[in-house]
């Protein structure tokens, strides 16, 4: 059938590089499809012989993804998406589920599908599946996109024996339970998706993990082939007239299909001070920063604009490509046409080209006012802190301690191992306390790792490379002087206060289940019947987010119950199983072993309630069941709550201390989710474990090692660079009001005496260049570097022209 494609085929199709350079034509006629649908689990979640029986953690996500790109393309195109268990289990994929559903046009139909037949007149293809109201139904779609999943690399045994190392019963590398990037081979690593199935963040920390590891092996090697990168001598360009060029970037569809680049690459060049432009398919690929380089030296360039996407994301890299041809790195300017544009207007083609033009306009008239500026090297204490003793902070404390550097491991509680105190067994058969007795005994071993318990934070000040944070403890009062700072706080348990939860003591939580079956509570074990009910303080108004490990417990919890009594009926009241990745062979495990489950909608939740029969006492569970149709009443003996993973109340307090971010849901907020997925705003603080999100001890584990490799990139060397992009204050128009030293949250302003009485000096260490203190001094004796008036009102005058 023509009109069948992967998803993989649809993503060239959305893809401006694709055959149509963007447009979404079939196959069969090149015609536009207006009604499209998608099959999700094509290629996983299989229970045929020689399939794949994993779930492939992506394919929910970019699915959405897809179809909020289809309605960017066209409005109109209706979009259905045929599906089991919708698996948005990571950092904000539930809002974005959330989006996706609510488009206009869009459905989401739970049910087992088939491909019914291609109608030979249109080239259309139809897809029978069941409902619940009204049988089975035939549905025709202009063209039909199959989620495929992902498989291990076709050479996968070849590539085993090689290296000699040992690949699990699914294909993809066979790894250590608590150490998901050490292999069965002493001194390889494995990091992404030959893990097992995953996204981009984490196969983005799993990397920066697997280089820590590395790291490990190979420290008594450490800097023995290192050499100093160095560029060219830098040419003061700053008293010649502005010679421009400017690069105008379509990345990839993201604004190639929007704006018109080359109409904007032709009106740069019509524009005063502007002697070369091109357009690039990616300005960030590495051929692309070699030919700005090589213009900027062809052509005489001593300004640089390269007008693409935000310059949190990549300003480093250009800047950097100056330094490489000559000249000074603050001459490059930094046009955002795609999230200030191209992603904004995505349906106004003509007007986003007009403002994408109007934004270079602003940009170059800025370039022509640019100032060389210096950078300063600072001295790095080398020494590590790390807020938080469990599992990831210790494990992040030791990689960083295993390569030579001094680490202060700060705990809020009495006893090391946050959460994982309350784990006994994961899915897989780990034993958690034994693992942990262990991590902990190698912390309290290392020499380099010092370690406080009752710890509270009182104060910490400083800046990257070069931070001081008071601390008491049951040690007294210390200050700890370090170059770097990991938040791996963990996270709390949500106390439920709904299904009895906290009145009758037969209502628990997973985890107070799992206590109770490791200690063998006799009236728990000879029990008839047992009730679990998911998403308990998650995903509604109040906390918007999948607490994503909740289904494996419950699972987990299932199964061990089923071994020990396999009499005992269990029931799991659920909205979506969520067991990606390998642990669906576990769902498909508890599902052969007689757990029964049943969907639940979230507007129709279960209702508990606490009854006495003949004598007994049982608590009464009523739900919905929706594919019988019908309310359902189990008499169970006990209920388990999936109570969901919730940020601890210290967390702004930690955020205020360090001066980084928070997400909507409480969890600490990451620089970029897929390029900084361990880092944050702020240089020199780095994240992992439950404190940036919810997550298996694996994947914690995973992440931990990430933060350390991080934070060891700035440990490692001598020194580190700082902004040229500082404050200064013009001494003769300050009367020393004092604004600016209360605006200042960086601790950057202070007064210095001088004959003319008290005036505003800054520390252009401590300053992070925000520019507050600009717009609260009422003489504008202050003022920011790289930003200054001059620069400001130069793009205004662009913006407005003669109006």
């Amino acid at each position: 059938m023509e009109n069948v494609v992967t998803s993989l085929d649809f993503e060239r199709l959305l893809c401006t590089t694709g055959p149509h350079e963007g447009e979404i034509l079939r196959p069969s006629d090149k015609k536009h499809p207006h009604k499209i649908a998608w099959i999700q689990c094509v290629g996983s979640r299989q229970v045929i012989p020689g399939g794949n029986s994993y779930c492939s953690a992506v394919c929910c996500t970019y699915t959405q993804k897809q179809v909020i790109l289809t309605k960017d393309h066209d409005a109109e195109t209706e979009c259905t998406i045929f599906h089991n268990d919708i698996r948005s289990y990571s950092k904000d994929f539930e809002r974005f589920y959330q989006r996706t559903e609510n488009l206009p046009g869009v459905r989401f139909i739970r049910s087992y599908v088939s491909i019914g037949k291609e109608i030979p007149e249109n080239k259309n293809v139809t897809i029978r599946y069941p409902t619940t109201d009204d049988g089975v139904k035939e549905e025709e779609f202009d063209l039909v996109v199959l989620s495929v999943g992902l498989n291990p690399p076709a050479e996968v045994e070849k590539l085993a024996d090689m290296y000699g190392i040992e690949l699990d019963y699914h294909g993809f590398c066979k790894t250590n339970p608590v150490n998901p990037i050490e292999t069965s081979r002493r001194g390889i690593f494995v990091s992404g998706v030959f893990q097992s199935p995953m996204d981009i963040p984490e196969s983005v920390f799993s990397a920066s993990g697997a280089g820590s590891q590395c790291g490990e092996f190979l420290d008594h090697q450490r800097g023995k082939l290192s050499k100093e990168r160095i560029y060219p001598p830098e040419k003061d360009v700053s008293e010649e007239e502005p010679r421009i060029g400017v690069f105008v970037c379509h990345c990839g569809t993201n604004i190639g299909r929007v704006v018109d680049v080359p109409s904007t690459v032709e009106y740069a060049l019509t524009l005063p001070n502007v002697v070369y432009a091109q357009e690039q398919l990616f300005s960030c690929a590495t051929d692309s920063a070699q030919s700005i380089a090589e213009m900027i030296r062809e052509k005489g360039l001593n300004r640089v604009v390269v007008a693409a996407c935000s310059p949190r994301t990549l300003e480093p890299l250009f800047r950097d490509t100056l330094r490489e041809a000559g000249i000074n790195q603050y001459f490059f300017e930094m046009a955002n046409i795609r999230e200030h544009c191209s992603w904004v207007h995505s349906r106004e083609k003509e007007d986003a080209t007009q403002k994408a033009k109007d934004i270079t306009r602003m940009s170059i008239a800025r370039a022509c006012h640019l100032e060389p500026l210096q950078e300063m090297d600072l001295p790095v204490n080398r020494t590590a802190l790390v807020v938080g003793g469990g599992i990831a902070g210790m494990t992040c404390a030791l990689s960083i301690a295993n390569q030579g550097h001094e680490v202060y491991l700060l705990e809020k509680d009495t006893d090391l191992g946050g959460t994982a105190r309350r784990i006994h067994y994961t899915l897989d058969g780990v034993d958690v306390q034994a693992y942990l007795r262990d991590l902990v005994h190698k912390v309290y071993q290392h020499p380099l790792i010092h370690v406080s318990t009752d710890a509270i934070i009182t104060e910490a000040t400083g800046y990257v490379g070069n931070f001081v944070t008071k601390v008491k403890s049951e040690k007294g009062g210390t200050e700890i002087k370090h170059g770097a700072a990991v938040i791996a706080v963990g996270a709390d348990v949500y106390q439920p206060t709904e299904y009895l939860y906290g009145e009758n003591d037969r209502v628990m939580t997973n985890l107070e289940l799992e206590d109770r079956i490791i200690k063998g509570e006799e009236r728990l074990i000879n029990s008839r019947s047992l009730v679990m009910i998911q998403c308990v303080g998650c995903r509604q108004e109040d906390r918007n987010y999948c607490a994503r490990i909740c289904c494996n417990q419950s699972i987990k919890n299932a199964l061990k119950l089923k071994k020990i009594t396999p009499r005992m009926d269990i029931y799991i009241l659920f909205r979506d199983i969520r067991t990606y990745g390998f642990a669906e062979d576990y769902y498909r495990e508890a599902s052969n072993n007689d757990v029964k489950f049943i969907r639940y909608e979230p507007h129709d939740k279960p209702q508990v309630e606490a009854v006495e029969e003949d004598g007994q006492r049982i608590l009464r569970i009523t739900a919905t069941d929706l594919i019988l149709g019908r309310k359902l009443s189990i008499d169970a003996d006990y209920l388990a709550l999936a109570a969901a993973v919730i940020p601890p109340v210290g967390n702004r307090e930690i955020s205020q201390f360090f001066k980084v971010s928070l997400g909507p849901d409480g969890f600490f907020q990451e620089a970029h989710v897929k390029l900084r997925p361990v880092e944050f705003g702020t240089e020199g603080v780095y994240l992992c474990g439950l404190a940036h999100y919810p997550k298996h001890i694996p994947e914690a584990i995973n992440q931990a090692y990430g933060a350390a490799s991080r934070a060891l990139t700035l440990l490692s060397h001598d020194t580190v660079t700082v902004s040229g992009s500082v404050c200064e204050v013009g001494e003769k128009k300050c009367m020393g009001c004092g604004a600016c030293i209360s605006a200042c949250t960086y601790g950057a302003i202070e007064f210095r005496k001088t004959r003319e009485g008290k005036k505003a000096v800054v520390n252009p260490v401590l300053c992070k260049g925000d520019g507050l203190c600009n717009a609260k001094c009422p003489t504008g004796a202050i003022f920011l570097k790289h930003f200054t008036d001059e620069d400001l009102l130069s793009q205004i005058d662009a913006a407005v022209g003669d109006v």
